[in-house]
């Protein structure tokens, strides 16, 4: 009786336990659903396309109402992510309304800016954008993006929503997949209201009018020029009027969406109102996942902003991410203005130098070489050409790291900027030597190696956890205009990191060894390699896709060298495995996040599930092949540098055996560094698709460092050079009869 009356009880107090979940699940559902239903979306949103408006266009007399905007609202740069002209890299106006309508990059037929033909009108009021099949076929087939016009149109109309369009840019954005558009309007008045309208697009094209609709396109009007002035005024006015009939809770989202000369650029965007999150956009810098840099979103990210302020669910072809604040800022507008100005001048800046550098780095890279080996294999100088080279050599490692660290100086805003980039990273450079010199490390083999590698490696991954900043409009970075990516590991970034990293690793493991602790020396390798690796590929971080299996290979290439055992063939296909699903499983990881929490590592898994992988893979292998086709400089100092490597150092010379040989004796941990570091660029180099640049910078870092370690090595040798061959020995047969 006891012992039923003790399992009633149990069951009891089981189903209270059960009841009081059920409850707090029930709570708990209910404060979802409550937070939910008090998320205020707006009544509508109103897109206002200006092609060509760039930030030094803003002014508070000139453009009141642009101005007006920007104090109530966030401001960004916006990187036009669209398919540009062959062969001039520009934005035109149908490319730029048409990559709104798809969210991804789409683009026009013919070789020249076209501006948008006025829609065919409907007895419905609505209108239909003629071409439009033709535009569709040449999306679809001649374009490797495979974008699916009007599918913002088409989206909102599914929901049960009205679009309206006003100019002919607007038609092309509001269209559905049939080219229609719902009501279309020459001018805003003649709409009528627009409360019953959940997107309303509005071209106000004066600026591109003003100078491509007369066959202008053949550069920009200056920024201060009377046309361009009378354009944005005129621009602005049209932008006035939208504003005074809008009506409450409404969100305007504004961008200039294309390019209005040969020199594309960075736009202003703009977005006042309700956000997706709820409240309103405060004033401050926009920012979104696409880009994670505060004040830089795309254009692609515009099409997600609208489909997440509408309440509704983004498809997989659109590829951005909705404008988010970046916080609120007490900073004045004209603060505002004056920076995002700031950023379009250090790109255009960058745009102009940035081929005259390489070329300039490419051709002294290539004369120190030669010097090098003058004065390595012939000995000409003697010891003080010696000194001298070992200087110049830890400099020349140095300068990649410092075209990073450049940036921390706006040198683009300085009068000679070319000048000024090329002083800044100098300066940088024989800075980080005068640290690799400035210790007792200095009279070791790897010391100075150790030190520029390290900084090279820890400057780097810093940079990547704290937002990639020092990557954005560096010469060897990220260029915003064109859009590629924005944060993260670039690939030039990813070939000095690991370079860098892999040798601080060897010039470490040979400090610890030298002391007699190799386990200890294989245990901090394989700790500090791992993670970086990691670091690389982590969405949060280097979100690298290519990288990492490269990366691991090379790692894990050293540590097997440094233990002393020996690489095969089977070693490295089960590492290279090893990589591969490491990545996919990070990728994998990110495909499970929101899809507007994805990095392109869950967007490829997307592509994958979609069909669509081998579309991007081509793509990728195209601009490898052209990158390493094309860039004949990159090229051209690859080759000399491995030739330097192998056919100078790793050769006897004036000074006796060879210069690589005598490092390797000294400090042996180098030989598994610089294997280690040379097969990461060669697997990156195929997995990338910046080709020949990956092996090039790689390189870059790791021969100057590795001659730096073979001169030293040199200098701390006995001169070894081959005394004169003796005479023959005479025989001890009997003579001949």
């Amino acid at each position: 009786m006891g012992a039923a009356h003790e399992g009633r009880s149990r069951r009891t107090r089981h189903r209270a336990v059960c009841v009081l979940l059920a409850v707090v699940l029930l709570v708990l559902s209910g404060a979802g659903t409550a937070a939910a239903s008090a998320r205020s979306l707006p009544s509508g949103v109103v897109v206002v396309g200006v092609p060509g408006l760039q930030w030094s266009d803003l002014d508070r007399a000139r453009t009141p109402n642009l101005w007006k905007l920007v104090e109530q609202g966030g401001a960004a740069s916006l990187s036009t992510r669209a398919v540009p002209l062959p062969d001039r890299g520009v934005t035109c106006q149908v490319a730029g309304w048409l990559t709104v309508s798809a969210g991804q990059r789409a683009g026009a037929p013919g070789t020249d800016c076209a501006p948008p033909a006025p829609p065919l009108p409907a007895p419905d009021g609505g209108a239909s954008v003629p071409g439009w099949p033709g535009l569709v076929t040449y999306n679809t087939e001649e374009t490797s993006y495979k974008p699916t016009l009007g599918l913002l149109g088409q989206l909102v109309a599914d929901a049960g929503g009205k679009v309206a369009a006003v100019g002919p840019g607007a038609a092309l954005g509001a269209a559905d997949k049939s080219g229609k558009v719902g009501k279309y309007a020459a001018t805003i008045d003649g709409l009528g209201d627009l409360a019953p309208y959940r997107l309303v697009m509005v071209e106000a094209a004066d600026l591109a009018r003003a100078l491509t609709g007369t066959g202008r396109d053949d550069g920009p009007a200056p920024a201060g020029g009377q046309d361009r002035q009378a354009a944005v005024a005129g621009a602005d006015r049209q932008v006035g009027a939208v504003l005074d009939r809008l009506p409450p809770e409404t969100t305007v989202l504004l961008g200039g969406l294309s390019d209005t000369s040969a020199a594309p650029h960075l736009h202003v965007a703009v977005a006042q109102g309700p956000s997706p999150d709820g409240g309103p956009y405060p004033r401050g810098y926009l920012t979104t996942t696409s880009t994670r840099q505060d004040g830089l979103v795309t254009n692609t990210d515009l099409t997600a902003t609208v489909i997440a302020l509408l309440g509704l669910e983004s498809p997989n072809g659109v590829v951005g991410h909705a404008w988010q604040s970046a916080g609120p800022s007490g900073e004045p507008a004209a603060a505002t203005v004056r920076n995002l100005a700031g950023e379009d001048l250090a790109s255009q800046v960058l745009r102009k130098v940035r081929g005259p550098f390489f070329t300039v780095f490419v051709a002294v890279q290539i004369l120190f070489y030669l010097l090098a080996a003058v004065a390595i294999r012939r000995g000409w100088g003697g010891s003080r050409a010696l000194t001298a080279t070992r200087a110049v050599a830890v400099v020349s490692g140095a300068i990649a790291i410092a075209t990073f660290l450049a940036q921390l100086v706006p040198w683009w805003s300085l009068p000679a900027p070319m000048a000024a980039v090329i002083l800044t990273i100098t300066g940088i450079a024989c800075a980080i030597a005068g640290i690799a010199f400035a210790g007792p490390w200095r009279a070791h083999v790897l010391g100075p190696l150790t030190v520029v590698a390290g900084i090279t490696s820890l400057a780097l991954l810093v940079d990547v956890m704290t937002g990639s900043r020092l990557q954005v409009n560096a010469v060897t970075g990220y260029e915003p205009v064109t859009g590629g990516r924005f944060y993260g590991f670039s690939n030039i970034a990813f070939a000095v990191y690991s370079a860098g990293t892999i040798l601080a690793l060897a010039g470490i493991a040979q400090w610890l060894i030298s002391r007699g602790r190799r386990t200890l020396a294989l245990v901090v390798c394989a700790a500090y390699g791992l993670f970086a690796v990691f670091a690389d590929g982590w969405p949060a971080w280097g979100a690298d896709f290519g990288g990492v299996p490269a990366f691991l290979v090379g790692v894990a290439v050293f540590l097997i060298l440094l233990s002393g055992s020996r690489v095969s063939p089977v070693k490295l296909g089960l590492i290279g495995l090893v990589g591969v699903l490491l990545i996919g499983a990070i990728a994998v990881a990110d495909w499970l996040k929101p899809a507007a929490q994805r990095t392109h590592l869950g967007s490829f898994v997307q592509q994958v599930l979609d069909g669509e992988a081998w579309t991007v893979i081509g793509r990728k292998l195209g601009a490898m092949v052209g990158v390493t086709v094309g860039n004949w400089s990159l090229t051209l100092l690859s080759l000399v540098a491995l030739a330097f490597l192998f056919l100078v150092l790793d050769r006897p010379s004036r000074w006796g055996a060879s210069a690589l040989g005598r490092a390797y004796l000294l400090a042996p941990a180098l030989r598994a560094g610089l294997i280690g570091a040379l097969t990461c660029a060669l697997i990156g180099f195929l997995m990338n698709d910046s080709g020949i640049a990956i092996p090039a910078m790689a390189l870059t870092v790791a021969v100057p460092l590795t001659l730096a370690s073979c001169v030293r090595a040199l200098q701390l040798s006995p001169p070894t050079t081959p005394e004169r061959a003796s005479a023959p020995a005479g025989t001890t047969a009997p003579p001949a009869l």
